[in-house]
C-alpha cells in the first residue's frame, strides 16, 4: 500500500450522507455550454434530496438550460478532512404543497437578500474521501511500484 493510499480512505454512501448533513454550505457547480460555474450556498438535507433558496439570476437561469449539478461539502481540520460530492438533477419547486413543505424547512439565506425560490437537487450519486493530512513522503523512500 502507498503512503498515498494509506492517507485517504473512500466513504460509504452512508458515510457521506452523515458528513452531508453536518455542513450548511456547500458549493453548486453548473454548467451551461462551455461555462461552468461555482458558487456557495447554504442548505439543508431534506430526506435523500439538497434544498436551497435562491433569487432570480444567473444560478436560477442556468439550473432552468442545464438542471445536471454537481454539489461539493467538505471539512478540513488541522490534521484530517474530507470531501463529498453530489451528483443530481436540481429543479425549482413550483408546487404550492412542495413550496409550503420546503418553507418550514431549517432554511434561511445566510445575507440579509430575499430568495424566494425554492431549489430541490434530487442526489443520482454521492462518493466521498477522508484524508489525513501529514508532511509530504521523501521520494527516495517510495518504492515503484
Amino acid at each position: 500500500m502507498s503512503e498515498n493510499e494509506k492517507s485517504s480512505a473512500v466513504l460509504s454512501e452512508n458515510e457521506c450522507w452523515v458528513r452531508l448533513g453536518t455542513q450548511e454550505v456547500g458549493r453548486l457547480v453548473t454548467s451551461v455550454g462551455e461555462v461552468i460555474d461555482v458558487v456557495p450556498i447554504n442548505f439543508v438535507l431534506d430526506g435523500r434530496s439538497i434544498v436551497f433558496r435562491t433569487a432570480a439570476g444567473s444560478k436560477l437561469v442556468e439550473l432552468t438550460i442545464n438542471s445536471s449539478v454537481l454539489f461539493e461539502v467538505d471539512e478540513v481540520g488541522e490534521t484530517e478532512g474530507w470531501s463529498v460530492v453530489a451528483r443530481g438533477t436540481a429543479r425549482a419547486l413550483e408546487q404550492e404543497d412542495e413550496v409550503l413543505a420546503a418553507e418550514r424547512l431549517p432554511l434561511r439565506p445566510f445575507v440579509s437578500t430575499l430568495k424566494p425560490t425554492f431549489v430541490r437537487i434530487d442526489i443520482e450519486s454521492l462518493t466521498g474521501r477522508a484524508y489525513e493530512f501529514g508532511p509530504e513522503p521523501r521520494r527516495e523512500d517510495q518504492q515503484e511500484g
